[in-house]
């Protein structure tokens, strides 16, 4: 399993420079290089865990004042980068968990968090486009699993204090659940 990395800046400039440092620093591919709401700046960079966390700590360094976020995720689950590059279908729903957060790295920990937890199903990781710097995740599936993985994620040391609001839905209208998607 790979694991992912990611730096975020609240400089634009900063977090090309930030990126490009981090490109250089291992052998790593870049996921992805993006601004997001909010003047903020992410990369995503994926390879194995020793080159991650050099390139990571890189992205750090030039980040400078303006980073944000940063983390390293080593074997991360792939549900977490498929529930990023896009939702999938959901049928039925037996309760949903909705987790707001303060930044974009503390949305993709959560989301790791979640799968690794309980038996949920990742909806989708929204981060930070059109929310003024905040990110979400949506997931799904019995409301144990459901409550049981919104607690993991507000203990975990991922969220750090970057967990807004959450909540656990039990039997979601299914009108709700397809507006998330």
């Amino acid at each position: 399993m790979t694991a992912i990395g990611v730096v975020e800046t609240n400089s634009i400039p900063l977090g090309v420079f930030a990126g490009d440092a981090m490109v250089k620093a291992a052998a790593v591919e870049l996921v992805a290089a993006q601004t997001a709401c909010a003047g903020k700046y992410i990369v995503l960079i994926s390879g194995d865990v020793a080159a991650v966390r050099a390139a990571v700590a890189a992205g750090v360094e030039g980040a400078e004042t303006a980073l944000v976020d940063s983390l390293v995720i080593p074997n991360v689950d792939e549900r977490v980068v498929l529930a990023m590059s896009g939702a999938p279908t959901v049928e039925t729903a037996q309760a949903v968990g909705v987790i707001e957060t303060f930044s974009l790295a503390s949305t993709i920990s959560a989301a790791d968090t979640a799968v690794k937890t309980a038996e949920v199903e990742l909806i989708e990781v929204r981060l930070g486009r059109g929310m003024g710097g905040k990110s979400f995740l949506v997931f799904t599936g019995e409301v144990a699993a459901v409550e049981a993985a919104s607690k993991a994620i507000g203990l975990s040391e991922g969220s750090r204090g970057l967990i807004g609001s959450s909540v656990v839905i039990p039997s979601p209208h299914m009108d709700m659940v397809k507006a998330l998607l």
